[in-house]
């Protein structure tokens, strides 16, 4: 039932240079201030969230910024949420449409897109980016993804809390 997305051979660079990029501002050494927001950043971009909800560059950048000023920590990196299925397709000339499965916020699965301009050796802007919330991993991933079970009792022996759900809005 699953599609079997490959990218062509001749954007494997393009491929990893915006993996690294996502999930979109949920890695802080890309973007931490107004700054790295404005350059990652096309100035029309525009985000749906997985509510459905569309919001403006600027509702993302105030979202963010309440963020960054309540915590220092990178939900990324620190609840070990995990990207896979990446898969990039140019459909303009140096613009790419980046799909993406990301597991983590809770035990919430989503499918990602984002819209990029660039290239490895000018840099990279976000036009559009818009997650969906998924029922669950595939049918042939299943078992792959950590249950709430094994986040629970990752819980207990490292300290750290997996919350069941994050906080709504964009990102």
């Amino acid at each position: 039932m699953e599609p079997e997305l490959v990218t062509e051979a001749r954007l494997v660079d393009v491929l990893q240079e915006l993996m690294k990029r996502e999930p979109l501002f949920h890695r802080r050494e890309l973007v931490n201030c107004r700054e790295d927001f404005d350059r990652e950043t096309a100035d029309d971009f525009s985000e749906t969230g997985a509510s459905g909800r569309r919001y403006s560059r600027e509702y993302v950048w105030a979202t963010l910024q309440e963020r960054y000023e309540s915590s220092d920590v990178d939900d990324f990196e620190v609840d070990g949420w995990e990207t896979r299925d990446f898969h990039v397709r140019e459909i303009a000339p140096a613009t790419y449409l980046l799909t993406y499965t990301l597991w983590g916020q809770g035990d919430r699965l989503t499918r990602r897109l984002t819209v990029w301009q660039g290239s490895v050796r000018d840099g990279w802007k976000a036009l559009y980016h818009q997650g969906t919330v998924a029922d669950q991993w595939p049918p042939s991933q299943l078992g792959s993804s950590p249950s709430r079970r094994a986040r629970r009792r990752a819980s207990r022996s490292t300290g750290r809390s997996y919350p069941a759900r994050r906080g709504r809005g964009p990102g």
